[in-house]
C-alpha cells in the first residue's frame, strides 16, 4: 500500500453548520449515547491508522477537567497546504465530508464514513485541539465550536511538551503521530458531558479484537482506572470471550479470504462456535464499525451456513430430521467482519447500524461456503456435534409448532378468546394500551380494582415463572403461565412472532419491592430478552417502581421510593409526629393507594428496560440464570456492594 498521505488526498464538500443544527443526524442523539459517539469517532480515526498498517498504539485519556484526549503513533494528519489555500489539517478538522477516507490510496478500510468524524466532533465541542507530529516537526491548531482560533502553526518540542498530557508523552519520542483533545459543548449535550469509562472500555476492547496486534491504552484520570488491550488472534479471541460462560461444543472455526466484485475488493473474516445454550449471539462489523442491525454481510453468512450444512447432510445421507436456517441459530456464537475501501462502503445512515453493500453479501457467502465445506470434510467429529445440535433444535421446533397449533385450534392465538385470568382493557388501540404483569392474587386483585379500565389491563401470575434461560421453545409453550401470557400479548413466539400484533405498547412488570419480587422480575426479564427481544429493543418493556414507605405527618401523606428520600423527608418533619409504614408487598396497599402511587400515569415512576450493550446483557443473563454456580457466585460477590439486604 502506498505510504503517501498528503493534502491532495483531502476532498472538501461542505461546512460544519449542519452538524450543530441537527447533531442527531451525525452522532445519533445528544444524550449519553451521542456523547460516547464523539469519543468513538476520534478513537476510530487512530484505529484506522492501525488498520492501514501505520500505527501500533492508540492512547486514550479521560481527564479530570472533562476533556477527552486521544493519540496514536501513526503518520500524523497531513499539514501541508491544500489546493483551497489552507492547511490540510484545518480542512480535515473544519469541513464536513472532508478527509483522507475518500481516497483508496490513503485508507483501504476505515471506521469513519466520508471524513465526518473529527469535524463533527469539533463542531460539537467548546474547545478542540490537535497536535500533529510529522518528520520530527510539531504542528498545532485550536478550535471553538469548529472555528479555528488561529492558522495551523509549527511549535517547538518544548511548547508541545506543555500542551501534551503526560500520559501521551510517546508523541515526544515517536517519529510521527496525532494528538487530539476536546471537551463537549454543554449547550448541545445538556444532560451530561461526563464520559462513561465502562462503556468506553467495552468499545475499546471491541476494537482490540478486530485489529490484532494493536495496543490500546485507556486511562481514566478521574478514578485512576486503567485498561490495556492487545489480542493476537483477532475475532477468534472475541468468539471465545463471548462463550466464556457457556460450554463450547467444538473449537472456534475461523475463515477468511479476499473477494472482488464490480471492481470492489473486500476482505471477509468469519469466526463461529456452537455452545450448549439455546440462544444465538452474532456480532457483525464493517470496517471496525459495529453494525448492530446486521446487513448484507450477515445475510451472506446465514445463507452460506444453511446451505453448507444442508448439503453436507444430504451428501452423508444420515439426516434424521429436516434442518432449517432457524435450527442453526440455536447455541451459535459468531463474528462476521468485512473490510473494504471507505469510499465504497454503504450504510443505512450516518449512525452506521446496518450495512447495505450487496457485494459484502456475495463476499461472505462465497468465502464461508468454500472454507466451511472443506472444514466439515476434514473435521467429521466437529461436524457431527454441530449437526446433532441442529437436529435437537429442529425436533424442539417441531414440538413447539405442534404446541402452537394446538393453541391455535382452540382459537387462542388468533385473539378470539383470551385467557380467563387476563383483565383486559376496553381500548383496542395498542399505542394507548398497557398491561401490568403482577404476581399473586392479592396484588392482582388490588390492581384490577385500582386500575383505569379504559387503557390498563392486568395479568396476574401464579408464583414464579419458568427460568427460560435454559429452556427450549416447546418447554416454554408447555408452561401454562407463559403460554397464557403469550396469548395475552398477541405477538406469538418463535418463528411466528410478529411485533405488529402486539396488543399493548407498554408492558409493565409490577412486583413486590423485596427479594422474591426482584427474582420474579428477573425471570420475566430473562423471558423477554431471550424469547421476545424485539419487545425490549423497541422500548415496550417497563418495570414499575412501587413505593417502599408511606409516611404520614399532620394528615399529610408522603409516598417514598428510596431510603435516601425517606431520610430527607423525615429530616424536614422534625418535631412532628410521624407514622411510617414499610410496604413489603403490593397486596398491603388498597386499590386507591396502588393507583395513586404505582399506576396513575401522572404520579407513577416507570423504568424503561433498554439494552445498550447486547454483549454485556447476554453475559449477565448467562451468569445469573445459567446452570453454573461458580461464575454466579463470583458475580454476586463482586457486585454485592450494590445490593440492599432485605432482612
Amino acid at each position: 500500500m502506498p505510504s503517501s498521505y498528503s493534502a491532495k488526498d483531502i476532498k472538501v464538500l461542505e461546512g460544519l453548520e449542519p452538524v450543530r443544527k441537527r447533531p442527531g443526524m451525525y452522532i445519533g442523539s445528544t444524550d449519553e449515547r451521542g456523547l460516547q459517539e464523539l469519543l468513538k469517532e476520534i478513537i476510530d480515526n487512530s484505529v484506522d491508522e492501525a488498520i492501514a498498517g501505520y500505527a501500533k498504539n492508540v492512547y486514550m485519556t479521560l481527564e479530570k477537567s472533562g476533556y477527552a484526549t486521544i493519540s496514536d503513533d501513526g503518520r500524523g494528519i497531513p499539514t501541508d497546504m491544500h489546493p483551497s489555500g489552507v492547511s490540510a489539517l484545518e480542512i480535515a478538522m473544519t469541513k464536513l465530508h472532508a478527509g483522507g477516507k475518500f481516497e483508496e490510496t490513503a485508507y483501504q478500510a476505515s471506521g469513519g464514513l466520508h471524513g465526518v468524524g473529527a469535524s463533527a466532533v469539533n463542531a460539537l465541542s467548546t474547545d478542540f485541539r490537535v497536535v500533529v507530529k510529522r518528520d520530527g516537526t510539531y504542528f498545532t491548531q485550536e478550535y471553538t465550536i469548529g472555528k479555528p482560533k488561529y492558522a495551523v502553526k509549527t511549535i517547538t518540542e518544548a511548547e508541545a511538551k506543555k500542551i501534551i498530557n503526560p500520559a501521551h508523552a510517546h508523541l515526544l519520542t515517536d517519529p510521527s503521530g496525532t494528538y487530539t483533545t476536546f471537551i463537549p459543548d454543554t449547550s448541545i449535550f445538556k444532560k451530561t458531558i461526563e464520559f462513561d469509562f465502562k462503556k468506553i472500555k467495552g468499545r475499546v476492547r471491541e476494537r482490540a479484537y478486530l485489529v490484532p496486534k494493536l495496543f490500546l491504552h485507556l486511562n481514566d484520570e478521574r478514578t485512576n482506572e486503567v485498561a490495556n488491550f492487545y489480542f493476537e488472534s483477532g475475532i477468534r479471541s472475541l468468539v471465545a470471550h463471548l462463550n466464556t460462560h457457556k460450554k463450547p461444543l467444538h473449537d472456534v472455526i475461523y475463515m477468511s479470504g479476499d473477494y472482488e466484485e464490480n471492481g470492489l475488493k473486500i476482505l471477509a473474516e468469519v469466526a463461529f462456535q456452537y455452545n450448549d445454550s439455546f440462544n444465538e449471539n452474532i456480532l457483525t462489523f464493517a470496517n471496525v464499525i459495529n453494525t448492530y442491525d446486521g446487513g448484507t454481510h450477515l445475510t451472506g453468512f446465514r445463507t452460506a451456513l444453511t446451505k453448507v450444512i444442508k448439503d453436507y447432510l444430504a451428501k452423508k445421507g444420515n439426516g434424521k430430521v429436516e434442518i432449517t436456517g432457524e435450527d442453526l441459530k440455536e447455541g451459535l456464537t459468531a463474528v462476521v467482519f468485512v473490510k473494504m475501501p471507505s469510499s465504497e462502503i454503504q450504510f443505512e445512515s450516518q449512525t452506521k447500524a446496518k450495512l447495505n453493500n450487496m457485494e459484502a453479501q456475495s463476499a461472505v457467502y462465497a468465502i464461508v461456503k468454500e472454507k466451511l465445506e472443506v472444514y466439515l470434510e476434514e473435521h467429521p467429529g466437529e461436524a457431527k456435534k454441530m449437526l446433532e445440535k441442529a437436529e435437537l433444535a429442529a425436533k424442539a421446533r417441531m414440538a413447539a409448532r405442534a404446541a402452537r397449533d394446538a393453541v391455535v385450534r382452540k382459537g387462542l392465538l388468533e385473539g378470539t378468546t383470551l385467557p380467563g385470568k387476563l383483565a383486559d382493557c376496553s381500548d383496542r388501540d395498542p399505542a394507548k394500551s398497557e398491561i401490568y404483569i403482577v404476581e399473586g392474587d392479592s396484588a392482582g386483585g388490588s390492581a384490577k380494582q385500582g386500575r383505569d379500565r379504559r387503557f390498563q389491563a392486568i395479568f396476574p401470575l401464579r408464583g414464579k415463572i419458568l427460568n427460560t434461560e435454559r429452556a427450549r421453545l416447546d418447554k416454554i409453550i408447555a408452561f401454562e403461565e407463559l403460554k397464557n401470557l403469550i396469548i395475552a400479548l398477541g405477538t406469538g413466539i418463535g418463528d411466528t412472532f410478529n411485533i405488529e400484533r402486539l396488543r399493548y405498547h407498554r408492558i409493565i412488570l409490577m412486583n413486590d419491592a423485596d427479594v422474591d419480587g426482584e427474582h420474579i422480575t428477573t425471570l420475566a426479564l430473562t423471558f423477554f430478552f431471550r424469547h421476545m427481544p424485539d419487545i425490549v429493543m423497541q422500548g415496550h418493556l417497563y418495570v414499575a417502581m412501587p413505593p417502599l414507605y408511606r409516611i404520614e405527618a399532620d394528615k399529610n401523606i408522603h409516598y417514598v421510593y428510596s431510603d435516601e428520600e425517606r431520610d430527607e423527608i423525615l429530616s424536614g418533619l422534625k418535631g412532628k409526629k410521624t407514622v411510617i409504614q414499610r410496604y413489603k408487598g403490593l397486596g398491603e396497599m388498597n386499590p386507591e393507594q396502588l393507583w395513586e402511587t404505582t399506576m396513575n400515569p401522572k404520579n407513577r415512576i416507570l423504568k424503561k428496560v433498554t439494552v445498550e450493550d447486547a454483549e454485556a446483557a447476554d453475559e449477565v443473563f448467562s451468569i445469573l440464570m445459567g446452570d453454573d454456580v461458580p461464575p454466579r457466585k463470583k458475580f454476586i460477590q463482586t457486585n454485592a456492594h450494590q445490593a440492599t439486604l432485605d432482612v
